[in-house]
């Protein structure tokens, strides 16, 4: 599990650099962005946020955001995945998994004989207000030479709090008040809080 130093973290421009190790997590969560970023852009939501800024917890998924892909624009994706070892837990051809992909359904990708841990593959587009607005507005994050995106933290405590709201989420959320005390402002909790609001629970 993720270990930061006493400072946790600097603030370099506009990128918070996370102090501490890559875990095999990060690992492989950078190695199936290597894949998707040739294609697509993203945003990294929920869980893998608290764990990359050292709340120790278990996850098996790590839940990504991706504008929803056209037909050949994913069969290129689904292709290069498959190349790089992973396989997707809804078919093994680009015509079964795009049938999900179509109704704008979850997926998720492992690595092959393995099924965790696991992409949750989250296709969304314009009529997705809320996550629309966060995948515009990413938090850069870095941690050694793994650079990656998230919401703005702020943004990401409401969603745990307001949104989701399990137990699991408010300690994620506590943990993030705790770890990042020294940069959140009031007065992003109030920009963000009536955008959070509009997401169906």
């Amino acid at each position: 599990m993720p270990v930061l130093m006493p400072e946790a973290y600097t603030v370099e421009g506009d990128v918070i650099f996370l102090h501490r190790e890559m875990t095999e997590l990060d690992c492989f969560v950078r190695k199936f962005l290597d894949v998707l970023t040739k294609h697509t852009d993203y945003l990294i939501v929920s869980g893998y946020v608290s764990i990359a800024t050292g709340r120790t917890r278990a996850t098996e998924d790590v839940d990504i955001l991706v504008p929803l892909p056209d037909k050949p624009l994913f069969n290129n994706l689904f292709k290069d995945l498959t190349d790089a070892g992973f396989w997707c837990y809804q078919g093994d051809t680009f015509e079964e998994v795009y049938q999900y992909i179509k109704e704008k359904q979850r997926i998720r990708f492992a690595l092959k004989h393995q099924l965790f841990p696991n992409i949750e593959f989250i296709p969304i587009n314009e009529k997705d207000t809320t996550k629309l607005f966060e995948f515009s507005h990413p938090q850069k994050m870095r941690i050694a030479d793994f650079r990656f995106k998230t919401p703005p933290i702020e943004f990401e405590i409401l969603y745990k709090e307001r949104i989701l709201g399990s137990g699991k989420d408010f300690a994620d959320a506590s943990h993030l008040r705790t770890i990042f005390s020294g940069m959140l402002t009031e007065k992003k909790f109030k920009k963000f809080e009536p955008l959070v609001m509009r997401e169906p629970k």
